[in-house]
């Protein structure tokens, strides 16, 4: 049982209109009532907003608002005091440090969402999404975000484990109470093809995974080619913005330039890369080699040749290097006169000076990455990587399962593989979560939420 109070600055820290900091807990009415000058907030309603002043020792800290949130009706389940204050690293600060000194606790990043959790409130599907909706950066992330507070994720994933519940049931009912004579029968002619069904419903769901993790997490894009064939105009005119710069002499970009554009909802984490080619100068040579990282790690590469040259030695390396991977070759300026006599497939000629042809390319980008029109309100959009691993690790097991039933195992082998699924799928939720998972979840969000 969670006994102490914490308390945290809510807000960011900086200057603005206002501030808040937030404490929860049995004591936070009182903590809080001690350095209010105001109404006695220890006999007022939950969920209402009261005016006064801090004050600390005869020192009038601050004028603020403070809402009253009293349990169980809360985010926390818990007492919870929110004072809104003037806007100020000093100001908030400082209130924090009277209510630390009067009870409070300091509060550990995401402690205020992982006591939600803790006590009921949320499942750990709704928490993540939390901080999902906090870093979400195009209208479809939010969305996706907010299936998941609503708690779509979760009906989803208690849906599949009560399918595979009940098949564990019927084997267990069947190992106490034999309905069937013959084992095999009752493996192959009731238990594998709920499996198999079970399996089509992981499967649907990481095949629709991919399209939920782009469109959280965007795509790592890589701008490649030669020294002045035109990435970083490319750069630009992507970004509609003069970030990169720009000159015709080759090797000017030295260090990786990042922007990061919205394509229908896709997120591109673009990234303009050193020219590749063979440099006595050290400066650039640590700039093609940090190049040659950045390409391993891309999930897309936009790899940019000059419509005005021939194919050379460093092309080629290039294109061997990037044929596994998913690329775009960008036949760029072609404004000019000459044609470069080369074809590829999924290649686009565009002219990043005067920004011709840069439509096309968004447009092919957003069809390689999501075939079709993404619906934001379907529910089976499954984001984050850990319920995605989750899921894959539920899959294997499912697979083994039915691997059990044709090799003619024992049926309560099977079991073993169908209860590991089960297992699996509760992680998702938080219904089988670890310490250590909690500890490591929790720690990466913000502090005050």
């Amino acid at each position: 049982m969670i006994t102490d109070t914490i308390a945290q600055i809510s807000s960011a820290l900086g200057q603005g209109a206002i501030s808040i900091v937030r404490m929860s807990g049995e004591d936070s009415i009182k903590i809080a009532n001690k350095v209010f000058d105001g109404t006695n907030l220890e006999t007022v309603p939950s969920h209402t907003v009261h005016y006064g002043h801090i004050v600390y020792k005869d020192n009038n800290i601050d004028e603020v608002l403070i809402t009253v949130f009293k349990a169980p009706k809360t985010f926390t389940t818990e007492d919870i005091v929110e004072i809104n204050c003037h806007g100020g690293v000093f100001v908030a600060n400082k209130i924090l440090e009277i209510l630390l000194l009067e009870g409070a606790r300091s509060a550990n990043p995401g402690e205020f969402t992982e006591r939600a959790f803790l006590n009921g409130r949320i499942d750990l599907t709704q928490a993540e999404a939390v901080m999902d909706i906090i870093e979400a950066k195009s209208d479809l992330s939010l969305s996706l975000a907010n299936k998941g507070l609503d708690g779509e994720i979760y009906k989803l994933i208690v849906n599949l484990r009560t399918d595979l519940l009940n098949i564990i049931a019927h084997i267990e009912v069947n190992i106490d109470y034999p309905e069937y004579d013959d084992v095999v029968q009752l493996s192959n002619n009731v238990i594998k093809p709920k499996i198999v069904n079970l399996l089509s419903k992981i499967e649907n769901l990481l095949e629709k995974a991919s399209y939920g993790k782009v469109i959280k997490d965007g795509v790592k894009t890589a701008i490649i080619g030669k020294p002045n064939v035109g990435k970083s105009s490319l750069l630009n005119a992507l970004l509609r913005e003069d970030k990169a710069i720009v000159t015709e002499i080759q090797g000017t970009t030295r260090d990786i330039v990042e922007g990061n554009i919205n394509i229908g909802g896709i997120i591109l984490n673009l990234i303009d890369t050193a020219g590749i080619r063979e440099s006595e100068d050290l400066i650039e040579k640590i700039g093609i080699d940090k190049a040659k990282t950045i390409i391993n790690e891309a999930e897309l590469i936009l790899f940019v040749l000059d419509n005005n040259q021939i194919l050379t030695e460093d092309d080629e390396k290039l294109l061997e290097l990037t044929k596994y991977k998913k690329r775009i070759i960008i036949i760029n300026k072609t404004d000019l006169n000459k044609e470069l006599y080369h074809t590829f497939e999924n290649s686009i000629s565009v002219s990043a000076l005067h920004k011709t042809g840069i439509n096309e390319l968004e447009g092919m980008i957003k069809k390689m990455f999501l075939s079709g029109e993404v619906n934001p309100t379907d529910q089976t959009y499954i984001s984050n990587a850990r319920h995605i691993a989750k899921l894959n690790e539920a899959l294997k097991s499912l697979k083994d399962s039915v691997i059990a039933i044709k090799d003619a195992l024992p049926i309560d082998m099977v079991e073993i593989d169908l209860k590991a699924a089960w297992s699996a799928l509760g992680e998702i939720i938080g219904d089988t979560s670890t310490t250590n998972l909690l500890d490591e979840l929790f720690s990466k969000f913000c502090l005050g939420k």
